[in-house]
């Protein structure tokens, strides 16, 4: 029997609240939305009414949970830092608010045997309605040819300045036709704009000008910028220098 979005929300609600405090934000999708619009390769083996949440991470999430999960000693030399604290802060919210219910947790970064990600990211947050994933097909008249063209998300109030992080299936859990779904903003509306987004995306990404594609109520802190500015296998030094590494730990 599928649930109604009141009792949805009611079962969401606590996560949700405890994920914003950490610097996260969930929206609610049914698994049929997605898979109308990806590849079957790329299908959620779950019926469509299967309520899954997308998990996004906002700039305050560096502050309010990655430097504290640091502070905590909590870091593995195995693991991507922020990759480990996302997954550590995720699993630890689901144990704790679904203590009853069968969740399956997939992460940005994890792949599947055949080397597919578990899940498109992009396309998660577009149909969610978290964020819209803008690409070469939203052009008229794309001014790049036959040139391989990615598409970006762009977030309402965050522009590009956050991550998709992960996705939620609550396998048992199946949504009523109360839950609608709604297409995401369309920030960059006009196809200037959107060739702009584009071409600083997929051309000058380094400077990080298309996060500011759009006017933002949030942006990544000094530190923060720091951080991803540094090449990834120097990373650990960076933390070693503020203080949150040993010797020991990478």
């Amino acid at each position: 029997m599928a649930i109604s979005s009141e009792r949805m929300e009611d079962l969401i609600g606590t996560f949700r609240e405890s994920l914003k405090e950490q610097g996260f934000e969930i929206y609610p999708f049914k698994v049929g939305w997605y898979n109308a619009v990806v590849s079957h390769a790329h299908h959620l083996p779950y019926p469509a009414d299967t309520l899954a949440l997308v998990v996004l991470s906002t700039p305050s999430m560096f502050e309010q949970s990655f430097l504290p999960f640091l502070q905590r000693q909590c870091c593995e030399a195995v693991r991507d830092p922020i990759d480990q604290c996302t997954a550590h802060t995720v699993s630890s919210s689901v144990s704790l608010c679904f203590p009853n219910q069968s969740v399956d947790v997939s992460y940005d970064y994890e792949m599947l045997p055949s080397r597919r990600p578990k899940f498109l990211a992009q396309t998660a947050a577009h149909i969610s309605g978290a964020a819209y994933y803008y690409q070469k097909s939203d052009i008229h008249n794309p001014p790049w040819g036959d040139k391989k063209v990615f598409g970006v998300c762009i977030h309402p109030k965050l522009g590009g300045w956050f991550a998709i992080r992960a996705l939620l299936v609550f396998k048992d859990v199946q949504v009523g036709e109360e839950l609608q779904q709604k297409d995401p903003p369309d920030c960059v509306c006009s196809q200037e704009d959107r060739i702009e987004l584009l071409e600083r995306f997929n051309f000058r990404w380094k400077d990080w000008s298309y996060r500011d594609i759009v006017p933002t109520e949030e942006s990544y802190s000094s530190r923060q910028r720091e951080y991803f500015l540094t090449l990834p296998g120097q990373r650990g030094e960076l933390l070693r220098q503020w203080g949150y590494l040993t010797d020991t730990e990478k």
